[in-house]
């Protein structure tokens, strides 16, 4: 009878704790590398799709995805309506969005209009986004 020795195995959750670590370290180093470049990272493309935007508002928000999703869908249809109404938009830091022309198609409507972003103050800058307005600092101790 020929018996052999069954092959030491970690357990689950020290195996579970090291993913999480190499997780942690990986999104650390991704997120610094993140911040030192000046132009934003294309994820999946020129077009960003609702399932990624639904990502990146989970990961944001710090919420879970069944949480994320219905308010997703909410704001959507909400911004969706407005426009076919031909309302403009105001929508810190989104930016403002012009309704010019809205034709009403046999399959579809087509809404022509122009949005405004504020430009983003660079980091570190304690500019308050208003025109014209100055740093205020704090006066000198005595």
């Amino acid at each position: 009878m020929n018996v052999t020795a069954k092959p030491t195995t970690r357990r689950k959750g020290a195996m579970t704790r090291d993913v999480e670590q190499m997780v942690e370290s990986n999104v650390e180093s991704l997120v610094l590398t993140q911040q030192s470049t000046a132009e934003p990272v294309a994820d999946a493309g020129p077009e960003m799709k609702k399932q990624e935007m639904l990502d990146k508002v989970v990961s944001r928000a710090k919420v879970k995805k069944n949480i994320a999703k219905p308010l997703l869908d909410a704001v959507l249809e909400v911004l969706g309506e407005a426009l076919a109404e031909g309302r403009d938009l105001n929508l810190p830091p989104f930016g403002k969005v012009k309704v010019n022309r809205i034709k009403d198609l046999a399959q579809a409507r087509v809404i022509v209009a122009k949005i405004r972003q504020a430009k983003s103050a660079p980091p570190g800058s304690k500019s308050s986004g208003r025109r014209g307005a100055k740093d205020e600092v704090a006066p000198d101790a005595e």
